[in-house]
């Protein structure tokens, strides 16, 4: 007979297992010590995380509401100022079109003013920068009114360095990073189009993209007065990517679509990352400044800025916050405090939101007492990356039912929402 194939033997019932070897854990309290029961294995749940930053843009709901919160800012603040534009950012301004060209010059700051020293055109400039401000508000051809609007924060704001604050640097860096985001996939009409049938067949998006070719063609032939070399690349190179994505998406559905996707993710969602560690890094900064100071230490720091006639524009509110000494005291320790925390509570979605909430009304204060109210809008909006979806998505909801009350007194029938378009908004680390 066959030794591989005798019967193996088993112990009888009346047989007792042989014993283990000393040391060695039962088989049972092994798998415990090895696993908790329930527990998911490190490479699943690895495999679930890469999967979920490949194939989803993080945080829709929150990068719409930056979208909309910096366009706001910026067109409010261009439309408040548009009396004084001129002596702004235009010819009439102290800092003169030869004193920008040096400056240029030794900064490489990026701004098209330079190209001409003409009223027309810089009126044409600061129209195209209200247009685009207006077009990304509504989320109309979302990706390329994010590179216009981008294109005009720069240019005014790199024209006269020495006309903007605290908010004009967060707009300023947020504009650039707004170009990176899919920031039109909810709260748009980029999105209302991509939900009606038929929406690939797109003739206008070749035009635009042609138009575009145009303008950067100028911005090369122009670059000794344009600035940094870096920011010209990087508008070739979305220009050559929309062009791809446009070509993938017309006659390559399949794994090179979903190929461009996953890339679309990524960039997505680092930039988002990028955004909050930015905001991170400004209250951490100002926290840890304001420690520093011994009006902060004292507690008195908040009632100088309401003593002078600059940051007053409600004398008599300042008048009462400043003869509490109490108020003044609890203010002025309350700021350091949320600004030192909030980084480190962002893993405690409870005391974030709190402090989250504090932050914003510090910022409303702000505006309201100081006379900051641009500076404040963007905070706000930049703060708003961490609210929770929750929250969003009641707060899109309850928009909703205001438009559609609107729109029924008006005799207009409501639109229609589709069921369920936002009941798989992804949870994230910012709700």
């Amino acid at each position: 007979m066959n030794r591989s194939s005798a019967p193996t033997p088993t112990p009888s019932a009346g047989t007792p297992a042989p014993a283990p070897a000393p040391g060695t854990p039962p088989s049972g309290a092994r798998a415990h010590r090895t696993r908790p029961p329930g527990a998911e294995p490190v490479d699943r749940r690895l495999a679930r995380a890469v999967r979920r930053v490949t194939g989803t843009a993080l945080g829709p709901y929150q990068a719409a509401v930056v979208r909309i919160g910096f366009s706001a800012a910026w067109l409010l603040f261009l439309l408040c100022e548009f009396p004084r534009r001129h002596e702004l950012y235009g010819p009439d301004g102290p800092w003169s079109w030869d004193m920008g060209q040096q400056l240029i010059a030794n900064n490489h700051a990026f701004t098209v003013l330079m190209w001409s020293d003409s009223p027309l055109w810089f009126e044409t400039v600061y129209a195209l920068a209200v247009l685009s401000g207006v077009l990304l508000l509504v989320g109309w051809r979302t990706r390329t009114m994010s590179v216009l609007f981008m294109v005009g924060v720069l240019s005014l704001q790199n024209r006269s360095i020495f006309m903007g604050d605290g908010g004009d640097n967060v707009i300023h860096l947020m504009a650039i990073y707004l170009v990176l985001t899919r920031c039109g996939r909810v709260w748009s009409l980029d999105a209302r189009r991509a939900a009606r049938p038929g929406a690939g067949r797109d003739p206008l998006g070749p035009v635009l993209w042609g138009a575009l070719a145009l303008g950067l063609v100028a911005t090369t032939l122009f670059l000794d007065r344009t600035g940094e070399p870096w920011l010209l690349v990087l508008l070739w190179l979305l220009w050559a990517a929309q062009g791809v994505w446009w070509l993938v998406c017309r006659y390559a559905p399949g794994e090179p679509r979903l190929l461009a996707d996953v890339i679309a993710n990524l960039v997505h969602n680092a930039t988002l990352g990028v955004i909050m560690a930015e905001v991170c890094l400004i209250y951490a900064t100002a926290g840890w400044y304001k420690i520093q100071g011994s009006r902060w230490q004292d507690g008195t720091a908040l009632y100088y800025p309401l003593k002078l006639d600059y940051f007053t524009p409600w004398p008599f509110l300042s008048d009462l916050f400043a003869a509490s000494g109490v108020m003044v005291m609890v203010l002025t320790y309350g700021t350091v405090i949320v600004q030192v925390a909030f980084p480190f509570t962002l893993f405690n979605r409870k005391v974030k939101n709190v402090l989250l909430v504090a932050m914003m009304l510090e910022h409303a204060g702000i505006a309201l007492l100081l006379g900051l109210p641009f500076f404040s809008l963007a905070m706000i909006a930049a703060d708003a990356v961490f609210l929770p979806t929750v929250f969003l998505l009641r707060l899109g909801a309850g928009v909703r039912r205001g438009r559609d009350r609107l729109l029924s007194r008006a005799g207009r029938e409501p639109s229609r929402q589709r069921p369920g378009i936002e009941a798989d908004a992804p949870r994230t680390l910012v709700g």
